[in-house]
């Protein structure tokens, strides 16, 4: 079967289109998808240039996120059936093999069933920014109606999708963005307020929204000073929840002065460690998904689809920066 191989840690040249042996079905539980679109993700391009999670296991096949038909299912398998459509996020690590392919083997309990109003590759781009941000958001933060939520970078793959997530929870969404483009496609999308980071500064605009508060809860996707700058924008025993390892050198005063609430949250976890029920949970949540996606309460934007031998330039649009919305590999 055709699929890239990441053959070392560097710029994208080193993801090379080759002929490998299709997987097989070796566990009852699992199941052989062909698959028809892959999702590109920042992540993606972290694990090419910096190493993967099982670096002794080289070359590799990233690629977490997948869309396709179900082709067989192991004697276990009783939900999906020959001719299914699935999306998942599963793989794409450095092990188990990554969905830049044609074919993959999965557990049929970490995978759901396709929205039947996607095609594949806009339901390969979704499922791992819809668990980062449902989790963030549900599981972490626990956000309910009425609350006021601070989306950073609201435009991104992360945050168009926690907008629409959090507007379906009831709450009231400020979102801060990078252009006048960015503003209205996020208002689009729901949010209350977008604040342009380049003019305004977001923490004194969230202050003047909130009656001079502060937010309820604040999901940072950025890190870094925008992660600590964040804290002053919190209500007092309100909730930080962050995408990024906050820095050694963050100021956590304000944080322990507000009486703050901070959160961690990284959706790769499960897989990585083998977390069983999380993995499972992270399936019901895809299923959760898709019901949304289907009745009209859920989207997602797609910026471009490009063939698989394309996956560099994939890589290469992402690291340039200022995408709106997600990227697909398509297979042919």
């Amino acid at each position: 079967m055709k699929a890239i191989l990441m053959t070392d840690c560097g710029e994208p040249e080193v993801l090379q289109l080759a002929n490998i042996d299709p997987p097989e079905l070796t566990q009852p539980h699992q199941v052989l998808i062909r698959l028809k679109a892959a999702g590109v993700n920042p992540i993606d391009t972290k694990l090419r240039r910096h190493g993967t999670y099982h670096p002794e296991q080289m070359p590799a096949v990233l690629g977490c996120d997948g869309a396709g038909i179900v082709e067989a299912v192991g004697d276990a398998v009783t939900a999906f059936k020959p001719g299914d459509e699935v999306y998942y996020c599963r793989g794409g690590i450095g092990a188990p093999q990554g969905n830049y392919a044609e074919y993959t083997v999965v557990d049929a309990r970490y995978i759901a069933l396709k929205p039947r109003s996607l095609d594949f590759a806009h339901a390969a781009a979704a499922p791992l920014v819809l668990l980062t941000a449902w989790e963030a958001l549900h599981d972490r933060a626990g956000i309910k109606a009425g609350d006021k939520v601070l989306i950073h970078a609201g435009a991104g793959g992360v945050g168009h999708v926690a907008i629409q997530l959090a507007k379906l929870a009831g709450c009231e969404v400020v979102t801060t963005v990078g252009s006048d483009e960015k503003a209205a496609f996020v208002q689009s999308l729901g949010a209350d307020m977008a604040i342009n980071y380049n003019t305004t500064d977001f923490v004194e605009a969230c202050l003047d929204w909130s009656d001079s508060l502060g937010v309820d809860v604040v999901f940072d996707t950025v890190g870094g000073k925008v992660f600590e700058r964040s804290f002053a924008a919190t209500r007092p025993y309100g909730h930080v929840v962050s995408l990024l390892q906050p820095a050694e050198n963050t100021d956590w005063k304000i944080a322990r002065l507000r009486n703050l609430t901070l959160s961690l949250e990284l959706m790769l976890s499960p897989m990585y460690f083998g977390w069983d029920e999380a993995e499972k949970h992270q399936a019901e949540i895809l299923g959760k998904c898709a019901a949304l996606f289907d009745a009209g309460k859920l989207q997602i934007a797609l910026s471009d689809t490009l063939p698989l031998a394309q996956a560099a330039e994939a890589h290469r649009r992402i690291e340039r920066g200022g995408m709106l919305g997600k990227l697909a590999l398509e297979m042919s």
